[in-house]
């Protein structure tokens, strides 16, 4: 089975962290958010994947997959000059998937179960789609599936009154057919080829769509709120590893992963799960986690780091207390004698001084 992955938009939702790069290149769990979705997509048989890219930061998708060797698949990269809709995206790649039935993820989908029963599902059946559901808390905000007596009905967009509270999950195992309805498509209000637009033609034309219940971890990661949430989820699974070096006065509790040559002393203590990557500093009386990671080649000395994303090359020096943030690489804070917890949302090379 072929896949596609979105990897485009300009994620004006996350600014301004994504003033330099792609959302979906956003770390969690100190891995892009776009790396688990193709862990899922190798999970439902998928080798080969046309990732449509757009937007700031294109190269550096490719610059971080390559042709997706290292990562056990093949991958091809087709350019979405604009964001015209998820249909319009895929119809790109009508040539890549040829006759095949295929599987469409969104970059921004993170899940933790294996779609390998369902992948193998879809390939035995007769139907024209399956989409993936999940229940969700405020379904006003997503593509919404009315469904009666086990059978899928209508998709609506964003409903205002939601006849269920059952999302549409950004994950669609889709067959050619759907490049002859996109064909039909008319741009929708925000002149984009909607995605549910096709399946509820679909629908209207008799073909089949079934349907597939997330019923544990899902999170469309569209805001700072859902990336801090995900990192949490992501954490809860981590396998404890200790790969650097720390000295007698170190103290850590729970699950916490931290990677080599880093090094960790003087009184500092770690609540898991935490996760630090490799070649980091880390002294001075601090405290870091739950629910924190710390990417490459960090500098922390003093404060207090909870619920928060660090990403590669950061220095953070002093009484800093932060809650809740995300750091982008290669950013600096300096902060004295502010007890109070701090929230920060820095883009890329922020210096802040306090």
């Amino acid at each position: 089975m072929k896949g596609i992955l979105l990897h485009g938009g300009h994620g004006t939702r996350l600014r301004p962290l994504t003033h330099t790069g792609p959302k979906q290149l956003l770390p969690i769990a100190n891995k892009p958010m776009s790396e688990y979705c193709i862990e899922s997509m190798k999970s439902a048989g998928v080798t080969e994947i046309a990732i449509i890219i757009g937007g700031i930061g294109s190269q550096k998708v490719k610059e971080y997959y390559g042709d997706g060797n290292q990562f056990g698949i093949k991958i091809n990269y087709i350019l979405q000059d604009f964001p015209r809709g998820i249909s319009h995206a895929i119809s790109l790649c009508e040539d890549f998937i040829g006759n095949e039935k295929f599987l469409v993820f969104l970059g921004d989908n993170i899940i933790q179960k294996s779609l390998n029963e369902f992948g193998s599902e879809f390939e035995k059946s007769d139907d024209a789609a399956t989409i993936l559901l999940c229940e969700v808390d405020n379904p006003s905000r997503f593509g919404i599936a009315d469904i009666q007596n086990g059978q899928i009905k209508k998709i609506i967009e964003k409903p205002k009154n939601p006849p269920t509270n059952l999302a549409v999950t950004g994950i669609y195992f889709l067959t050619p057919i759907i490049f002859d309805i996109i064909k039909k498509l008319k741009p929708s209000w925000r002149n984009e080829l909607e995605i549910t637009d096709a399946l509820d033609m679909l629908l209207n034309e008799k073909h089949s769509i079934s349907y597939k219940m997330i019923t544990d971890y899902w999170k469309d990661t569209g805001t700072p709120e859902d990336i801090i949430n995900a990192n949490k989820a992501i954490l809860e699974n981590i396998i404890p590893e200790f790969k650097g070096e720390k000295d007698s006065t170190v103290l850590i509790e729970g699950n916490v992963s931290v990677g080599t040559e880093t090094c960790i002393s003087n009184q500092v203590k770690i609540q898991g799960p935490v996760i630090i990557g490799n070649n980091c500093i880390i002294s001075g009386d601090v405290i870091i986690g739950p629910n924190t990671s710390i990417g490459n080649n960090c500098i922390i000395s003093g404060g207090t780091i909870k619920d928060s994303i660090i990403m590669n090359n950061c220095e953070i020096r002093k009484n800093v207390n932060l809650k809740n943030s995300i750091i982008s690489s290669n950013s600096t804070i300096m902060q004295n004698n502010i007890k109070n917890e701090q929230v920060f949302l820095l883009g890329e090379g922020t210096k802040a001084s306090f």
